[in-house]
């Protein structure tokens, strides 16, 4: 198992992706602390049966990404165990109203950033603390095309994912002599819920710019991550990876 025995923070562990990504890794092998925003009896009891299947820990935590003293209290907590933390993914995150920039307000730009990147950057300076103690461990962010591409997505989004990008490649000079890499996973439009929010005019055409002529599927997503989060990708770090089906190629 590629994971066996690490142990993995995840965020947005509730949904989508990242309730994708607990399930591979905990397949894998990993222990996990499973973030989510609000407790519900289904995602425990989704987590319980997952930890019972493959043998491993899942703990449940929870905060709101918008409220700073939630998430460091939650991180204070993880650490608390003072367990060994080998793998930090940064998932959570929102999208904003379809809006025109004009029609956008600052302040709503503001508590999109707040959730998109700068909870994922409190959360990254606790946890890189432990992993620069251990002098190894894995952070990926999640990005987005839309960061490199300008498009699909309003400003906002495109804004706060390509703060993320930058900030990967800054934190991969910083860590990286502790041998804490940081990386970056791009995904294209996937069969999520929020893929099934948009028009079936605007699904078909992002369909028909991609190579593979098909949405991405949430568990290729997550199989990305367990790459980039394993040691299978022990020398890259710093590093923007789209997994897409050829977008805006050729």
């Amino acid at each position: 198992m590629i994971l066996k025995g690490k142990n993995a923070i995840i965020t947005g562990a509730n949904r989508g992706i990242g309730r994708k990504t607990v399930e591979i890794f905990a397949q894998n092998g990993a222990n996990i602390w499973a973030c989510a925003r609000k407790k519900s009896e289904e995602f425990e009891n989704e987590i319980n049966q997952l930890s019972r299947q493959y043998d491993v820990s899942i703990e449940p935590i929870y905060f709101d990404l918008s409220i700073s003293d939630e998430i460091k209290n939650s991180m204070k907590k993880i650490i608390s165990e003072k367990k060994y933390i080998d793998i930090l993914v940064n998932n959570a995150g929102m999208v904003s109203e379809n809006k025109l920039f004009h029609m956008t307000t600052i302040e709503e730009m503001k508590s999109l950033f707040e959730v998109n990147f700068f909870s994922h950057i409190l959360i990254t300076q606790y946890i890189s603390r432990v992993m620069l103690r251990q002098k190894y461990g894995s952070i990926v962010n999640i990005a987005s095309v839309a960061a490199l591409d300008g498009d699909p997505a309003q400003l906002e989004y495109v804004s706060s994912k390509a703060a993320i990008i930058g900030a990967t490649k800054k934190l991969a000079i910083e860590l990286g002599k502790n041998n804490v890499r940081v990386n970056a996973l791009a995904p294209g439009l996937t069969d999520t819920e929020m893929a099934s929010n948009m028009t079936d005019e605007y699904l078909e055409r992002t369909v028909q710019n991609t190579i593979m002529k098909r949405l991405g599927s949430k568990e290729e997503i997550a199989n990305a991550i367990m790459f980039l989060a394993s040691d299978l990708s022990s020398y890259i770090t710093g590093q923007v990876i789209r997994v897409d089906g050829g977008v805006n190629i050729g």
